[in-house]
């Protein structure tokens, strides 16, 4: 068991609008290369995106073709299958609602919902139905700034390189030098220097997005523009400076420059306007193979990175604009250069797990990376660990794309379908368990690795704890804000958030350790209170293991 809190907060690492495939589990891309591009490579031509005028195959870059072709008849065959593969997905797993939509060539060839909205009510899942999209929303964000920058006027408002401060001058993170220069492009590609999961943790105790981001200048940086960390309120901040530049807050940019013009009617990154849908998703946990609905999840501070809801009619729109290059029922949508830079890599995402295997990078807001057939695929998971889970997947060499909704947590459902069915267009057969192997990646997420979780237990024989009185009392933190400890009836308790909103009682372990079970998104059980130092009539410190990654989880008397 590892006794390093900044271990357990890695596995955090953007569990609230979770990784982009394989980020956060540093090793998703060796099970599945989560992405891609490459033109279709049959003999033949292959059809423009969107249906448009073919491409003669000899006219294409070598890099754009893949010398294992897909035959005319696999995508029909692969989409004939889907309805089977998801059923034995939902049979295997249980999880109770899901929708799902494909687009080829310009049109949509499936869309289906199955199970139920909310299992407390019976509700049925239409394609109509609206889930949470968790990460899924940076896909989305990525898109709606590209159309803002590309659009044909003088002189321009908003680009990709523009520096934050630029369009948010308040805006601060540790470094002056890379609060000067860190630019859109590098916040919705996570290569800025901040540290995975920057602020998550704030956003569970109850602070709102100003207060976040105000507060990422106490992260401690990486090196900008050589390192992947996943960041949803990094996302989040450079999204808000597009917006700003367009002189409109975060969801009314996006309702104006995507949604509206998409026709996308039930899409929306206002909370509020997801649960005042007519059919919409109640999220869902497993607890003891039984799935329970036991939380709401409000994720309006990161709305850019993790906000959105949406269905898969909705969603299929925006699949086919996307895989024609920004075209829109036969009219520029989206200008190809702008929307062409998301797709591009910007940071390596995954190191190969050995020498001679393939890489993994993001783009912006989109994972990118190449299959076993020399494809590349983009695609982005989005995961609720309180109860939803997505996926959007995209071979643009096929003009294919497949997005995947659920509301249930993420034990690798969406991807798993994703998989099998591009196992299907590409193979014509399955080549593996995706079910299980994403299973179990999943799964490493929910490792609580405080050093009081099992198998650890309390000693047989603890050192005693002090009075009360010793620990009482409020201890200050520049980043998570102050923390006052009491004892009504006679038992410690720690409130911490805005207005000491969360309330968390104590239980001796050993001496001056005691331990609590933290809430939110990303609560993965007991952890550890630390009061310093041994000696004096009141504690001058307390460290709290769950909140001390990156070193910002000591509070002082």
């Amino acid at each position: 068991m590892s006794t390093d809190p900044t271990t357990r907060n890695t596995f955090a690492l953007g569990r609230r609008g979770f990784l982009g495939a394989a980020a956060a589990l540093g090793g998703t891309a060796a099970l599945a290369p989560m992405a891609s591009a490459a033109p279709l490579d049959r003999p033949g031509d292959k059809p423009a995106p969107g249906g448009g005028k073919p491409v003669p195959i000899d006219q294409l870059p070598p890099s754009a073709v893949s010398l294992v072709p897909i035959s005319d008849g696999n995508v029909t065959s692969a989409i004939a299958r889907l309805d089977g593969i998801i059923k034995d997905v939902i049979q295997r797993t249980g999880v109770p609602g899901l929708a799902a939509a494909v687009v080829h060539n310009g049109q949509v060839k499936f869309l289906e919902g199955y199970g139920v909205a909310d299992k407390t009510l019976g509700n049925k899942v239409t394609p109509d139905t609206v889930f949470q999209l968790a990460s899924v929303s940076k896909p989305l964000a990525a898109s709606a700034v590209a159309r803002a920058i590309g659009r044909a006027v003088a002189p321009k408002v908003v680009d990709w390189t523009d520096p934050i401060v630029k369009h948010l001058p308040g805006f601060a993170l540790a470094d002056p030098y890379v609060t000067a220069n860190v630019t859109i492009q590098d916040m919705l590609s996570h290569r800025s220097g901040l540290p995975g999961a920057a602020g998550d943790l704030l956003e569970d105790l109850g602070y709102e997005q100003s207060h976040v981001l105000t507060q990422l200048r106490l992260d401690p940086l990486n090196p900008m523009r050589t390192i992947y960390n996943y960041a949803n309120f990094g996302f989040t901040a450079g999204a808000i400076a597009a917006s700003d530049a367009m002189r409109q807050p975060w969801a009314e940019f996006a309702d104006a420059t995507l949604f509206g013009p998409l026709g996308m009617t039930q899409s929306s990154y206002r909370h509020s306007d997801f649960v005042k849908r007519s059919s919409h998703t109640a999220m869902h946990v497993r607890v003891d193979g039984v799935w329970k609905q036991l939380y709401v999840r409000n994720a309006d501070p990161e709305a850019p990175a993790g906000g959105a809801s949406s269905s898969v009619v909705d969603l299929a729109k925006w699949l086919t604009m996307e895989l024609a290059n920004g075209m829109w029922n036969g009219q520029p949508f989206i200008d190809a250069k702008a929307l062409g830079r998301t797709h591009q890599p910007a940071i390596l995402l995954s190191p190969p797990a050995i020498p001679y295997a393939r890489s993994s990078f993001y783009g912006l807001g989109w994972d990118i990376s190449d299959d076993a057939a020399g494809r590349v695929r983009w695609s982005h998971s989005g995961a609720f660990f309180q109860g939803a889970s997505t996926q959007v997947l995209m071979l643009p060499s096929a003009n294919l794309g497949i997005v995947v909704l659920t509301n249930g947590m993420p034990i690798g459902v969406p991807e798993a379908i994703g998989a099998y069915f591009l196992d299907y267009v590409e193979a014509g057969k399955t080549t593996r368990d995706w079910l299980t192997g994403y299973g179990g990646l999943f799964a490493r997420l929910m490792q609580n690795t405080s050093v009081l979780a099992p198998p650890a237990t309390p000693p047989a024989n603890p050192t005693p704890a002090k009075a009360n009185s010793f620990y009482t009392g409020t201890y200050q933190n520049a980043y998570y804000g102050p923390v006052t400890i009491d004892a009504p009836g006679g038992q410690l308790h720690l409130h911490i958030g805005p207005g000491g909103k969360n309330d968390y009682a104590m239980t001796h372990w050993d001496g001056n350790v005691f331990s609590f079970f933290p809430t939110g998104e990303n609560a993965l059980g007991i952890t550890a209170a630390t009061f310093a130092p041994n000696t004096g009539s009141q504690a001058t410190s307390l460290t709290l293991e769950y909140y001390n990654a990156q070193d910002l989880g000591v509070f002082t008397r």
